[in-house]
């Protein structure tokens, strides 16, 4: 195991009705003006949004709305929310709904208080040095955001998908009341789990040996899977919903990761597909995840061999290490195709998506490598996109 610091400063909130406590909870924090984030429909159809600001009312704490967020969050709504936050005098974000909410509220956070483009910080022109307070209502547990120091958010001019991380942006607290959660889309709720499952990942495919780390992670991968296939069929079940979301907090607040070098090759070589094609990101990683498993069981076999047995249970009897890794990423795939997802891209996006578009567009975002449990040249990563076709 590496050296490594681990800062983790966010209060969760967590259980039935702990929504009622975000007025109290944001007063406890020196609020004294907020702006609401959330994206509007099912957070104001199931009265939440109502719920949110009934609290706040109740403490006398003034706020206004940016509402509206949508999938694979924007530029453009950053900067209105940025020019929102400044006008009103707002002192403290509220995201409510999930990673896309939230990472608009991380860019707003940095952008507000900075003289120049936010955007200077994500394409790593400067770095920034202050943040408005963020607080979370969480309502899709997967991106893992309402406890982690990064956020993602797309240029529409280029569609450049990029990433910040700094503690800076970590949330305050986050509300998780696993109720809200029931009501989500059976699609919604798989793509949530393929995202916190291939957060952990990231983590725990890495050449620094970390046994009790990796002991872990393996345990919350499998609690992740068994719980997913209970909401199959028990779309209401209270505890699988309990355990799902505390896990995709879990896999993203860099508890996995501790003393170990990351990877995240998955997560960038996604992006171009979610960037260029809309399409969800948990969706995009169910394709790529397997596709880029096969690709490196070749070259580094030693993790994704201990994964297909620890994880994904697989018999090592009278089998090959090949016939382990490859039975290891079936199995995989057929989870996800239990979860209604497609592992094929081609599927997933309609069309034959054009390669050579992702390929130029992930060489200008992270330079001519990335990764380094294998380290992957943009060839390497030309061959997983045809993989995952």
């Amino acid at each position: 195991m590496d050296n490594f610091k681990f800062y983790s400063p966010t209060k969760f909130i967590f259980g039935k009705g702990t929504q009622k406590e975000v007025g109290k909870t944001l007063s406890n924090y020196g609020a004294v003006k907020v702006l609401i984030v959330y994206g509007g429909g099912s957070a104001e159809k199931s009265g939440l949004i109502q719920q949110v600001t009934e609290s706040l009312n109740n403490e006398k704490i003034p706020y206004c709305t940016l509402k509206g967020i949508k999938p694979n969050p924007t530029d453009d709504r950053v900067y209105e929310g940025i020019s929102l936050a400044i006008e009103e005098g707002v002192n403290f974000i509220l995201a409510v709904g999930g990673g896309s909410v939230i990472d608009t509220a991380k860019a707003i956070a940095v952008g507000a208080v900075y003289s120049g483009d936010f955007w200077d910080f994500f394409v790593h022109k400067e770095n920034p040095m202050a943040a408005l307070p963020i607080g979370v209502v969480l309502t899709i547990p997967a991106a893992g955001s309402e406890g982690s120091a990064s956020a993602v958010i797309t240029k529409i001019e280029g569609l450049q998908k990029v990433s910040i991380g700094t503690d800076l942006i970590r949330p305050r607290f986050a509300i998780m009341n696993p109720e809200l959660t029931m009501t989500l889309p059976d699609f919604q709720t798989a793509c949530g789990i393929t995202d916190m499952l291939c957060h952990i990942f990231e983590r725990y495919f890495s050449n620094t040996p970390a046994q009790l780390v990796n002991a872990y992670s393996e345990a919350i991968m499998r609690d992740i899977m068994d719980q997913a296939v209970t909401l199959t069929v028990q779309p209401d079940n209270y505890d699988a919903r309990a355990d799902i979301m505390w896990a995709g907090a879990l896999a993203h607040n860099g508890l996995c990761g501790v003393g170990k070098e990351e990877d995240w090759a998955t997560h960038r070589i996604e992006h171009e597909v979610s960037a260029i094609y809309d399409v969800a990101h948990g969706a995009g990683l169910a394709c790529i995840e397997p596709a880029w498993l096969k690709f490196v069981s070749k070259k580094n076999p030693d993790m994704v061999w201990r994964f297909a047995i620890n994880v994904m249970s697989v018999s090592p009897a009278g089998k090959t290490a090949d016939e382990i890794m490859d039975e290891g990423i079936e199995l995989l795939k057929d989870f996800y195709h239990g979860l209604g997802l497609t592992t094929s891209l081609r599927e997933l996006v309609g069309k034959e998506p054009d390669i050579d578009a992702m390929i130029k567009s992930l060489e200008r975002n992270v330079g001519p490598l990335l990764g380094s449990y294998v380290p992957l040249t943009m060839d390497d990563c030309r061959e997983i996109y045809k993989l995952a076709l």
